[in-house]
């Protein structure tokens, strides 16, 4: 038995849906791209599964700033809404009810369950049954929300529009739609309190602790810093979330074990396990090491990646005002379409990125291809663009967190009156609300993988971010004159004009500063007087106090920067939304959003002008997303391009994943091979399989091909399409 386990595993390797139900008032619902409050409200009025959505974007923006735990809320309801439909629908098949996902059996007898003939009466059975899966799952989680009275008064008032009785909470789904939609509720929030997120402790670490002590803002260098490879928290006297929620002075590391969380998509096969710091960590799809600290090898035409990347960010920082004089043409025409994802390796980051003058080397898009003629130039000032991008894309323009932020663009496009309901692009339009739950479905399950991906290497490589980097490394010297003051082979390097010696005369050199290490970067919120009416303006600082352009009771988000989150999330987003609508580009050739002059920053004045952000693909808003992390200090170009691999991985293994449902009840052909029922012939099958080989096993999954016993003909049909899909199986 043995020797043939080695043997085997070794040959492996009805259109509008619940339309002119009682929608919410437009003027509760969030700014949507390149659309009037009038076709929102008409969009909103399509389907209640956008209703839902919308309600937990708006509870999303008045709950803390967690983009892992949110990315959770937002697929857990898409499945609650999904699920709900696909009981009553005779094409689309359940993805929680009825099965056992990540070894959580959600039982649904069939028997007990009523089908209603009518089409009307269906239709309403199956809006029903959404809104109270929907609104169980999502008054359990904003429950402890610090908007949680507005959050579940909104919910509340959603069921009462809609026509629904909240208090009506019975399970048993021979009692009808709302019984059904409550059951389906319960269930998902038992999985949850089971999938490795531990919600019962608030999200809380169980093990994780840092290498490094706090870093004291208020103070100038890094003088304590242990590991300059390892995070490092911050000390701040009061730290204000990117919702605007205060939490403690110095906060824990969010999500640091996240990697323990139950992913949707991803299978073992792409998960390693790795030590650090005394403890085992579950890490997705590994990316690598990031560059460490000292290591000072040539990789490719870059020195020293580390210190490389980390002095970018400075040089970016040199960017972030519009008094220097340089204009950029920001428009489809002249940004975006690049032909790849990042550089091929971290040697290659200069032929990637613009290390003095900011931005990719991109040369944007001949021709909008909705219009056939060229995209106009939009000429703006840099310092307004990378300012007002690094707060656009921070946590979304109304604190929705970043998979939230998707959302909210994969909405705007819907809204769109050039948008089609054709499924991948392909063939009739479907229902709208087939299209949108179904959509919420796929860009939930990558947005819910991308936080699991990217915490994964966030809590196992545990890597320092630009401040804490910055500071440190100024606080050793300058690296590139041996002649010169303040010398250290690992310090920093001087560029003319952008980092220099403190000399004697210099303005800044008064109070013992000769010798240290001075940037010409924002000069940071202690520069600003106040923000409706100042700005920080950019100048001569010295390195030991430099800020990322963030507020002082935010400096940067409460946990590692390997890889980028917002790289991960952007870039499976944009891969999903290409996929799921057929077409890279925004409905219309081009997405954009208008920024107001003087109206939009929020820790000081601007921007000078107003003007929009515009993108003509999905792809290239993903790209602008992750430069302008760098350009906001969070950040280094090293964080950010793995990240976008990532987000390609995982965007892949979701739109594979949802294929299994997606009209699999109208295919005559079941998938038997797929044993664990996660849509894909794989390890965790095969591993099944021969845990019952040999065993009389009559109807049990393991035994595929249905004589009674799990023997060797079992195998040997799992190896034949082993890495097969089953949506792929049964198109054959």
């Amino acid at each position: 038995m043995d020797r043939l386990t080695f043997a085997l595993v070794l040959g492996v390797l009805i259109i509008f849906g619940c339309a002119d139900l009682n929608a919410q008032s437009s003027d509760a619902l969030p700014t949507i791209y390149g659309s009037s409050a009038s076709a929102r409200q008409a969009a909103v009025e399509e389907t209640v599964a956008r209703q839902w959505n919308e309600a937990l974007l708006s509870a999303i923006r008045g709950d803390f700033a967690r983009p892992t735990v949110h990315a959770r809320n937002l697929f857990h309801c898409a499945i609650a809404m999904y699920d709900a439909y696909a009981l009553y629908d005779t094409v689309d098949a359940p993805v929680f009810v009825g099965n056992t996902w990540q070894g959580f059996a959600c039982p649904f007898d069939s028997a007990q369950f009523d089908v209603p003939s009518d089409a009307v009466a269906l239709e309403a059975a199956q809006c029903e049954s959404m809104s109270y899966a929907a609104y169980r799952l999502l008054n359990h989680r904003f429950a402890g929300s610090p908007g949680a009275s507005d959050a579940l008064a909104g919910f509340e008032m959603l069921m009462l529009n809609l026509g629904y009785d909240p208090s009506v909470t019975s399970e048993d789904i021979s009692d009808g739609p709302a019984a059904v939609g409550n059951y389906i509720g319960a269930q998902l929030i038992a999985f949850g309190l089971q999938d490795g997120a531990n919600e019962s402790m608030d999200y809380a670490n169980i093990a994780y602790a840092p290498i490094n002590p706090d870093l004291e803002l208020a103070a100038p260098g890094n003088p304590d810093l242990v590991d300059p490879n390892a995070w490092q928290p911050l000390a701040i006297p009061v730290f204000v979330d990117q919702s605007g929620n205060v939490l403690s002075e110095t906060p824990d590391f969010q999500g640091a074990e996240w990697g323990n969380v139950a992913p949707f998509s991803l299978d073992d096969s792409v998960q390693t396990v790795l030590p650090h710091n005394g403890l085992e960590w579950p890490l997705y799809l590994d990316c690598g090491a990031p560059p460490y600290f000292g290591e000072g090898d040539d990789i490719g035409g870059i020195a020293d990646p580390y210190a490389w990347g980390f002095s970018m960010v400075v040089m970016w920082s040199a960017h972030l005002h519009p008094d220097d004089g340089v204009m950029s043409d920001i428009g489809p025409g002249a940004q975006g379409n690049l032909g790849s994802t990042g550089p091929a390796d971290f040697g290659a980051m200069d032929s990637f990125y613009d290390w003095t003058e900011g931005g990719d080397f991109s040369e944007g898009h001949a021709l909008n291809p909705a219009t056939g003629a060229p995209y106009e130039p939009n000429i703006v000032a840099r310092g307004d663009y990378a300012r007002v991008l690094a707060e656009f894309w921070a946590d979304g323009p109304e604190s929705e967190t970043p998979p939230g932020h998707w959302f909210v663009l994969l909405n705007g496009a819907m809204d769109h009156p050039d948008f089609t309901t054709q499924w991948m692009g392909e063939g009739e339009e479907i229902s709208a609300m087939r299209y949108t739950l179904r959509t919420y479905l796929t860009l939930g399950g990558a947005m819910h993988d991308a936080a699991i991906g990217a915490w994964s290497h966030k809590g196992c490589y545990d890597y320092i971010r630009p401040v804490s980097a910055i500071r440190y490394m100024a606080g050793l010297g300058q690296r590139t004159d041996s002649t010169l003051a303040s010398y250290h082979p690992d310090g920093m390097p001087l560029v003319p004009g952008r980092i220099e010696l403190v000399e004697a005369g210099d303005p800044l050199a008064p109070g013992g500063n000769e010798g240290k290490i001075k940037v010409w970067a924002w000069q940071g919120p202690d520069a600003i007087i106040s923000p409706t009416w100042d700005e920080a303006e950019v100048g001569w600082i010295l390195a030991e106090e430099w800020w990322p352009y963030q507020r002082p009771s935010f400096v940067t988000p409460p946990f590692a920067g390997y890889v980028s989150g917002h790289s991960t999330f952007s870039r499976a987003a944009a891969e999903v939304l290409t996929s799921v609508t057929g077409s890279p580009y925004f409905p219309g050739g081009m997405g954009e959003f208008p920024v107001e002059q003087n109206q939009f920053l929020v820790f000081e004045d601007g921007p000078s002008t107003s003007f929009s952000l515009q993108w003509a693909t999905y792809r290239d808003a993903s790209d602008q997303c992750s430069l302008s992390r760098i350009w906001g200090g969070i950040h280094p170009p090293a964080d950010d391009f793995p990240g976008r691999e990532l987000g390609v991985e995982i965007a892949n293994s979701t739109l594979t994943k949802v294929s299994y449902y997606f009209g699999a009840r109208l295919d005559p052909v079941l998938c038997p091979l797929d044993v664990n029922g996660d849509g894909l012939v794989g390890a965790t099958d095969l591993l099944e399989v021969l845990s019952d080989f040999g065993e009389f096993a009559e109807g049990s999954a393991t035994d595929v091909d249905g004589d009674g016993l799990v023997s060797v003909n079992d195998i040997l049909s799992l190896l034949a399409s082993y890495g097969e899909s089953c949506a792929a199986l049964t198109e054959e």
